[in-house]
């Protein structure tokens, strides 16, 4: 396989697992905003803007933190990389320069999402927000699935790799910036907005189930954080997507023979994980875990990328 072509699965991979991300972002961040409760109002955007580390760009804007800016921004503006439009016309290019690699399935789904947002000017109201990133997700979903029914080979292993990676960075973020900047000051800890925030923070990775069938006492912080960390059976935890990673990179090796450092780095961060407790992790600083975190998957992307020969 040519080195350009397994950057352009990789970061099909990526960028559609980004593009569903955000939109799961923003539909969590409206709902938490205009319909919980306690609307959360400038406070839930900012954060929104901080998960996709796109807070200094919006700032440049010289907008206010309102739901109709910041959802433009994050669903259509082109102008920075950390829009779904964006993410979806990276995915696209992506998938045009290794179509005869992918399924008409994938390909449909790909295209799909990305006429969603050709001659739309505005995302609309909170309804209107809700059913665009609804659609974004369908064909997301989409993607995700006719990809596992393609050829296991090495193609669909490497946007599988790609997403893995995205997905880890993405959940990472998104329980770091819940557990330092989120709540508004003034509101108590597992008050009525704390409740309703570390219930977006399930519901943005698809976890409020899984939640209820593997604790039994409530909601309670230290739990949402143990189940996004540390538990193999939720798709989007650390932990999932750190075993994944090995076992499609493992995959890779035996078919094309190219094994090395990205190997060695994402087998050591497994068992690093194994062995990680939540409450250590809490009480020696969330916070600098997951900074940690992020570092070491931008250098294992990097490692990816020198061991596939992408640049």
């Amino acid at each position: 396989m040519l080195s350009r072509t397994a950057a352009a699965l990789y970061w099909l991979g990526r960028y559609v697992e980004r593009a569903d991300f955000i939109a799961r972002l923003v539909e969590a961040t409206v709902r938490l905003d205009a319909l919980s409760a306690r609307p959360a109002g400038e406070a839930a955007w900012k954060s929104a803007l901080s998960v996709t580390d796109t807070d200094e760009a919006f700032a440049a804007t010289g907008q206010s933190y309102t739901q109709s800016h910041v959802a433009r921004f994050l669903t259509l503006d082109a102008s920075h990389p950390g829009s779904i439009i964006r993410c979806l016309e990276m995915a696209r290019n992506n998938a045009r320069a290794v179509r005869t690699a992918l399924t008409r399935e994938a390909w449909t789904a790909i295209n799909r999402a990305w006429w969603l947002f050709q001659n739309r000017a505005s995302t609309g109201g909170a309804t209107a927000t809700l059913n665009l990133v609804e659609q974004v997700k369908g064909e997301t979903r989409g993607f995700e699935g006719s990809i596992h029914r393609m050829m296991r080979n090495e193609a669909t292993w490497l946007i599988q790799l790609g997403a893995a990676v995205e997905r880890s960075d993405n959940t990472a973020r998104l329980v770091d910036v819940k557990y330092h900047l989120l709540l508004p000051e003034g509101e108590a800890v597992g008050g009525v907005v704390d409740r309703d925030q570390w219930t977006t923070i399930l519901q943005t990775v698809s976890a409020v189930t899984a939640y209820r069938w593997l604790y039994s006492e409530g909601l309670q912080p230290a739990n949402v954080i143990d189940l996004l960390i540390s538990r193999f059976e939720l798709p989007r935890s650390l932990a999932a997507c750190v075993e994944e990673a090995v076992q499609l990179l493992s995959q890779l090796a035996k078919r094309t023979g190219l094994q090395g450092e990205a190997d060695r780095m994402a087998r050591a961060r497994m068992a690093r994980m194994q062995k990680t407790r939540t409450s250590e992790v809490i009480v020696s600083g969330l916070h600098e875990y997951l900074e940690a975190f992020i570092h070491e998957n931008a250098m294992l992307n990097a490692a990816v990328a020198r061991q596939f020969r992408f640049i």
